[in-house]
């Protein structure tokens, strides 16, 4: 059953519903919910969060004119589709409340909570947390919502370091963060990488072809042809052969979360082929500034030859 269907009569996402006369006298309440992939894990979908709001709105017997939803969206900023849609929205007075399921769906950033409650506040609209006490129509009830806004920034804060100890964690034991290890290598039990020799193979190709042909697209064009595909399974282009001739790991250098050490297991290429395919693909930097340096002397003898000529000198 879609999300759409579970919704009150007259109710849709990001679409007004018909208004009366009458019903001007009726705070119009917009519902906003969000997930992250994390917050997946434990329960927070989408429709569960629409769901307790429209109920918590049924209770305040508010009439629910809109749904907001960001899917898969950081709470760590307002950078989101449907959030900068329900400002647009509430700039314009088309809602007098905007309702969700708990704060940190809301937003996570203090500045930016804060700072999208007074812009809502002077467009004369409400926040309501069907979890937790907000009222932000009174000092009282905005200095609580501070407070909580407060605890939200500090929970995520403290996720986020737990994050990165983990990952430092599994980086001093050498193992690989994510599931898709780079093109070379498989992830085995135990969460380090192993060579697989078959795409080492290609791997090595790939950094011979470069030494030969001296362009990326020219090697993505060839790998294609040769019918040899990316490590998700996609055609090569640019972007994906560059990815793989910078990557230090080919060479035992394996750096992840500010962690960085030496596996000589992890190994692929030589320092020298490496090194040559570095110096290659940066072959134009230096000449670059030698050139723009002649052509400058150029302009300059140019523009004194003509300034010595219009003098007649």
């Amino acid at each position: 059953m879609s999300l759409d269907s579970r919704l009150p009569s007259g109710i849709s996402r990001s679409t007004s519903a018909p208004q009366t006369e009458d019903e001007e006298a009726i705070e119009r309440a917009a519902v906003y919910a969000r997930t992250s992939s994390s917050s997946q894990r434990f329960g927070y979908s989408i429709g569960e969060q629409v769901d307790r709001c429209v109920r918590q709105c049924e209770q305040m017997e508010w009439t629910v004119t809109y749904v907001f939803t960001d899917e898969a969206e950081s709470g760590r900023n307002t950078d989101r589709p449907k959030f900068q849609e329900m400002l647009d929205r509430a700039r314009v007075g088309c809602f007098d409340v905007v309702v969700f399921w708990k704060l940190d769906r809301f937003c996570r950033s203090l500045v930016d909570l804060v700072k999208t409650e007074e812009q809502l506040n002077e467009w004369e609209v409400s926040l309501q947390s069907v979890t937790e006490y907000i009222d932000t129509t009174s000092p009282v009830g905005r200095f609580n919502f501070r407070n909580l806004a407060s605890a939200a920034e500090l929970e995520s804060d403290l996720t986020s370091q737990r994050v990165r100890m983990g990952m430092h964690g599994l980086a001093k034991e050498h193992k690989w963060p994510n599931a898709m290890p780079p093109l070379g290598y498989e992830k085995t039990s135990d969460g380090k990488l192993r060579v697989l020799e078959d795409e080492a193979s290609v791997v090595r190709t790939i950094f011979q072809l470069y030494l030969r042909e001296k362009s990326m697209p020219r090697v993505a064009h060839l790998l294609d042809e040769s019918g040899l595909r990316t490590k998700e399974d996609k055609a090569w282009c640019k972007q994906s052969v560059r990815k793989v001739l910078a990557n230090e790991i080919y060479i035992g250098k394996y750096r992840v979360a500010d962690f960085e050490d030496y596996v000589d297991e992890y190994r692929i290429l030589t320092d020298e082929l490496f090194t040559e395919v570095v110096d290659t693909r940066y072959r134009y930097r230096h000449q670059k500034g030698r050139m723009e340096k002649s052509r400058k002397k150029e302009k300059a003898k140019r523009i004194l030859s003509e300034y010595r000529e219009w003098r007649g000198l």
